[in-house]
């Protein structure tokens, strides 16, 4: 399904439905295949199918189902921060203190996780840029990523050609996004972030590499 911001749920045979041609697709081909999905029955069913990592945009809230399955299953699990759904999330941004708030409500996600009996070195966390968050509250989180390490596990962080950018650059293409997804990346990337959800793979390596040497001071 679609978690665009107002975009409607969708029945779990219509996911799996949707889903199953890229599943066969992906695993045979031996990729790593992460499924997008807040509904414990389709994880359980890509799971059968050959995937290997649930990323829930609901940090595992949606489904009561979905962290036991996770914990049943043997998925690794990337527990994202939302509120509400993709339909309503946009009305959802009031924070007393966005990144603190962010940060708390994460590890209630984390602490569901263990109750269902996930082991912590299965799940990674992503503050969800654009998810429930107004630009300056994407732009603040951003800018303190560093404080989700204190939840001990990866951070996993998404800002590819994201509508941010556009609101920031004038840019409303989301192919036009690039540069600015380059920037977000190495940004993340230098506040220890260890993984980066990206589109444009090959200049998004290109730019960490050249990113890392200048660091170093050599090549």
């Amino acid at each position: 399904e679609s978690t665009r911001p107002g975009a409607a749920d969708i029945d779990p045979a219509e996911e799996i439905r949707r889903l199953d041609p890229a599943l066969d697709e992906a695993s045979a081909a031996g990729a790593v295949v992460s499924v997008d999905t807040r509904k414990g029955a389709v994880m359980h069913h890509a799971a059968g199918r050959g995937a290997a990592i649930a990323n829930d945009v609901s940090g595992f809230t949606y489904d009561p189902a979905a962290a036991g399955v996770v914990a049943q299953t043997g998925l690794s699990a990337v527990a994202m921060h939302m509120r509400g759904t993709p339909e309503t999330m946009q009305q959802l941004t009031g924070y007393d203190d966005v990144v603190l708030d962010v940060f708390d409500e994460l590890e209630d996600r984390l602490v569901l996780l263990d109750e269902a009996g996930v082991s912590p070195g299965q799940v990674a966390v992503d503050p969800g840029i654009g998810f429930s968050k107004t630009v300056d509250q994407n732009l603040a989180l951003l800018h303190n990523l560093s404080i989700f390490h204190g939840l001990g596990r990866p951070l996993l962080i998404g800002v590819s050609r994201k509508s941010f950018i556009g609101r920031i650059t004038g840019e409303e293409a989301p192919r036009a996004r690039v540069p600015g997804s380059l920037a977000a990346a190495l940004l993340a990337v230098g506040q220890g972030a260890q993984i980066v959800r990206v589109h444009d793979v090959a200049e998004t390596v290109q730019a960490l590499v050249v990113g890392q040497a200048i660091g170093r001071g050599r090549a």
